[in-house]
């Protein structure tokens, strides 16, 4: 579904991504490891049109997106959860989740997605008239989960989605992920801090040191990796 092919990025003077290549398929969990200042949220801001890339070219579903806006790219059907969440916090939940729905084609269906989110994330049906800034820490990574779901991607790029959260809600999150993937049938790159629990649910694996890919494989075989154990990820 989306493919990287030797991409480089530059912001200022600064090479960031170096002949970065990836891929992610249908139905399938894509983790991005490693350590701060690798260049993992580069890469994602990259793939969402906010940087583009000097050399390399970035295809989804055998098209060329590297050189869309960022809102097309989003209609294409890759969307971001960023990291930190950014919610608008003076909103309700219902309100924050209507902003996800913002493209033309889906204004229609903004009621008939509602429900569709609501099913997935009940507490948020429950919360809707809540103001977002009031919402606890996992009830606020739902809502932004759920507002990039409200644009109905088939790619959702998830960035430090465990950031802040306590374990118990750790779990929690990286059961919803297995189930989007499971039952909804989207595709997830997940960049993450967390590398045993990632690599547990990850189908592949992509190691980023530096802004290059230095290690990738099944997530399986990179869990007894010495190389990610010790060098990269301190596990």
């Amino acid at each position: 579904m989306l493919t990287l092919n030797e991409v480089n990025v530059y912001i200022g003077d600064l090479h960031i991504l170096k002949d970065v290549s990836l891929f992610v398929k249908e139905r399938e969990i894509v983790a991005l490891l490693g350590p701060n200042g690798a260049g993992k949220t580069t890469l994602a801001y990259t793939i969402m049109g906010i940087y583009k890339p000097k050399r390399g070219y970035i295809k989804f579903m055998n098209k060329i997106i590297d050189g869309l806006p960022t809102y097309q790219i989003i209609r294409e059907g890759i969307c971001l959860v960023p990291e930190g969440r950014r919610l608008f916090t003076t909103m309700t939940v219902k309100e924050n989740l209507e902003l996800g729905a913002f493209a033309p084609h889906l204004r229609s269906k903004k009621d008939e997605i509602l429900e569709w989110i609501y099913s997935i994330f009940p507490v948020l049906k429950d919360r809707s008239d809540q103001l977002a800034g009031t919402l606890s820490g996992g009830e606020a990574q739902m809502l932004t989960i759920a507002r990039a779901l409200m644009a109905k991607p088939r790619i959702l790029i998830m960035d430090e989605p465990s950031t802040g959260l306590a374990p118990k809600l750790i779990s929690l999150l990286f059961n919803i992920i297995k189930s989007l993937v499971e039952k909804e049938g989207l595709s997830v790159l997940l960049i993450e801090q967390r590398v045993r629990e990632t690599l547990q649910i990850a189908d592949r694996a992509y190691v980023l040191e530096n802004g290059k890919v230095v290690l990738e494989g099944p997530s399986k075989s990179l869990i007894d990796e010495e190389k990610i154990r010790s060098a990269y990820l301190g596990i």
